[in-house]
């Protein structure tokens, strides 16, 4: 009896080691699974307003002038082009701007074309350029052509890098047109589509 339980534990034994091998082998190793990253979108902080853009205007115009019925409005069109300098947060520039218009002055006399030489600064808000600007303007009327100044305020916006839209309201003042004696004050409000290279 004794020599049979001694023979059961030796055989109970080596069953256990040998199905303990044989599960170690067999074993495969544990999958890690890594987790899955989902990328940000990236935040468009607007970049840089540095550098040349041109573009075209769509816009009105309204003219007063000294003298009673002598004052009209109409639609007016054209084309902008300039360069910005973006210092961090202030951005500074100039700009060549054209605007081909045919406002009539109550029968008197009638507004063709308007050219600007701006100088304008603003506030880099990222995607937002927000600015203010001034500078000098050549009208050109049937009553010969004029020199005045200008001042105003605008905003664009990036649509992308390359595509800004905005929009841009003008005060002008033309005195003694071409030596007539007619003062001549002019507000006009420009939609601006550029692109900036």
């Amino acid at each position: 009896m004794k020599h049979l339980t001694k023979m059961t534990l030796i055989t109970m034994t080596s069953a256990l080691a040998l199905t303990g091998a044989a599960h170690a082998g067999s074993l495969a190793e544990p999958v890690v699974e890594q987790p899955v990253i989902v990328p940000e979108a990236p935040v468009y902080s607007g970049g840089d307003w540095t550098g040349f853009y041109a573009g075209l205007n769509l816009g009105y115009a309204d003219v007063t002038t000294n003298i009673a019925g002598v004052e009209g409005n109409d639609n007016t069109y054209g084309i902008h082009a300039g360069y910005d300098y973006d210092f961090g947060r202030f951005v500074l520039g100039g700009e060549l701007e054209y605007d081909k218009t045919d406002i009539d002055l109550g029968g008197a006399a009638t507004v063709d074309d308007v050219a600007r030489l701006k100088l304008r600064g603003g506030y880099d808000l990222g995607r937002t350029l927000v600015y203010a600007t001034a500078g000098v303007a050549r009208a050109s009327t049937s009553l010969g052509d004029d020199t005045g100044g200008f001042a105003g305020v605008g905003v664009a916006y990036k649509v992308t890098d390359r595509f800004v839209v905005g929009g841009e309201l003008l005060e002008h003042r033309f005195d003694d047109i071409d030596g007539t004696g007619i003062d001549a004050d002019a507000t006009t409000f420009n939609i601006r589509g550029s692109f900036r290279f």
